[in-house]
């Protein structure tokens, strides 16, 4: 319940004041699992990402946003888990891999860590390496100008958000040249979703 409430308080929220252009929205499956990967330029992302499509999202959190129990239990409402930055965390795996099981969808940041310079940066091999082991189909996302928000030049940027195709990963899981190349492959899709979103706004 806190989700949907929170979700409509954002959609008004975007859409209105931001006035936030959404394309592809009918590639986002409307039953079964798969991953949501976007680009990550601000803390705005996540439920930016999640807002204008019917599906909830669930997402990695970094660790130290629960060491709060406020922001703990807020975290937990919108669907967020804890992971362990810089680290292979395995609970936070086994986490991801239940939520997909669940046929259920799961919002990831190839990147690992915001852009600070607002363009698309080196991608990790987490995204593949889930893909690989629950057998589901990757749509990329981009996020265009979240990073602009509140900025000195412009207050209310007019913003967007593309949901491109599915992608699947069919290569071997062991190889980790190919977990790496593939993760690169799915991030250089959505550097050209974000290209397309930017000059339709």
């Amino acid at each position: 319940m806190f989700y949907k409430i929170f979700k409509f308080f954002c959609r008004i929220w975007y859409g209105i004041f931001f006035r936030t252009k959404v394309i592809g929205a009918e590639n986002i499956p409307k039953d079964g699992a798969f991953i949501l990967a976007a680009n990550h330029m601000a803390n705005w992302d996540p439920p930016f990402l999640g807002t204008f499509i019917d599906r909830e999202v669930c997402y990695m959190g970094k660790e130290e946003l629960f060491k709060n129990p406020v922001m703990a239990a807020v975290c937990r409402g919108l669907h967020v888990f804890p992971v362990k930055r810089g680290a292979a965390d395995k609970t936070a795996i086994k986490t991801a891999l239940k939520i997909l099981k669940n046929g259920e969808c799961l919002g990831i940041f190839p990147e690992g860590t915001r852009s600070k310079t607002g363009k698309i940066g080196k991608a990790e091999s987490g995204v593949s390496l889930i893909a690989a082991m629950a057998k589901v189909p990757i749509i990329p996302a981009a996020i265009v100008n979240t990073e602009k928000i509140f900025s000195s030049a412009v207050k209310f940027p007019r913003l967007a958000v593309v949901y491109g195709k599915p992608i699947y990963f069919d290569g071997n899981t062991k190889d980790k040249d190919h977990l790496a190349n593939f993760a690169q492959f799915v991030m250089n899709e959505i550097a050209k979703l974000k290209s397309f979103g930017e000059s339709s706004i």
